[in-house]
């Protein structure tokens, strides 16, 4: 049995910026504590909502360090750490080691679409170099790759290989995959949809762009479920439906940033190439926030 990184809400931090567009490094800390101070289980940063597609790796590196000293040990850090060249992904794994990251979250090679044989080599040269507990993020979406269960179970006898974020919306495939793998892979909901149903079929939590909103919340629902609560589990998921689909009307992480932008954080614009939201869209977002006494 392999070492669970965490159990429990993870949050995948969205990135503050200043008005030029340069990460807002000390916004970014301030806003990682209060989320631990709520309650969250785990930081994930440099990943799909922390806008790594278009950070260099010297941004990456310098908001893993601001993380590391943020967090201070008291809950994981795991760091996004993923390209559709191995030997890139493996240079940012290595980084993530370097600047303190206690676990990698590598996302499947995007565009080149990768054979199973081609995976199973990615990974294995990623975990030789960086040698961290790593998650493989299947998001076939924005990929183009979906992970098998049948390679999954092959990926799971890497001894650095302990976990999968699930994004491909198929509970299903996360039930066989786990009948397959056993305790030799844990699996995150990469859905804040599913993260109930992913929990009643053995995942270990959610890593969750919701909880930049409502941590507090998100956190909650994984604590009554793993607390037996799984009905009041599932009234909360329900509960919440209209502002997850609120912060995915439009593509992650605009948003939530919007979301955060309005709720006072400053997180300022996306980078380009993602735009900003439609006013019909904004104004559905804020009505949903005031909903929910967030504002």
């Amino acid at each position: 049995m392999k070492n669970n990184i965490f159990t429990g809400c993870g949050v995948a931090a969205a990135a503050p910026m200043h008005s030029d567009g340069s990460v807002n490094l000390k916004k970014y800390a301030d806003f990682i504590d209060e989320l631990i101070q709520k309650g969250v289980d785990a930081i994930i940063v440099n990943g799909t909502t922390g806008e790594s597609a278009t950070l260099t790796d010297e941004e990456q590196y310098n908001i893993i360090c601001c993380a590391k000293d943020t967090i201070n040990h008291r809950v994981p850090l795991i760091a996004g750490a993923g390209s559709n060249d191995t030997r890139h992904a493996a240079r940012l794994a290595l980084n993530a080691r370097n600047a303190g990251s206690d676990a990698i979250l590598s996302v499947t090679p995007y565009y080149n679409k990768a054979n199973e044989s081609g995976l199973i080599e990615h990974y294995s040269y990623i975990t030789k170099w960086c040698q961290l507990p790593t998650i493989i993020y299947n998001v076939p979406s924005r990929t183009g790759v979906n992970i098998k269960p049948e390679t999954y179970a092959k990926l799971a006898e890497n001894p650095f290989i302990c976990a999968v974020k699930e994004a491909s919306g198929n509970v299903a495939q996360a039930a066989r995959t786990l009948a397959l793998c056993g305790d030799k892979i844990d699996i995150y909901s990469g859905s804040d949809e599913l993260t109930v149903p992913f929990l009643s079929i053995g995942a270990k939590g959610v890593i969750s762009v919701a909880a930049n909103v409502v941590p507090k919340e998100m956190q909650e629902l994984c604590s009554l479920y793993f607390d037996g609560k799984t009905l009041e589990a599932a009234r909360k998921q329900t509960a919440l439906m209209p502002l997850i689909d609120a912060l995915f009307s439009d593509v992650n992480p605009i948003p939530v940033k919007e979301a955060l932008n309005i709720m006072g954080y400053d997180f300022g614009p996306c980078r380009l190439p993602l735009g900003n939201m439609e006013e019909s869209k904004k104004e559905n977002l804020r009505a949903v926030l005031e909903h929910y006494e967030i504002l």
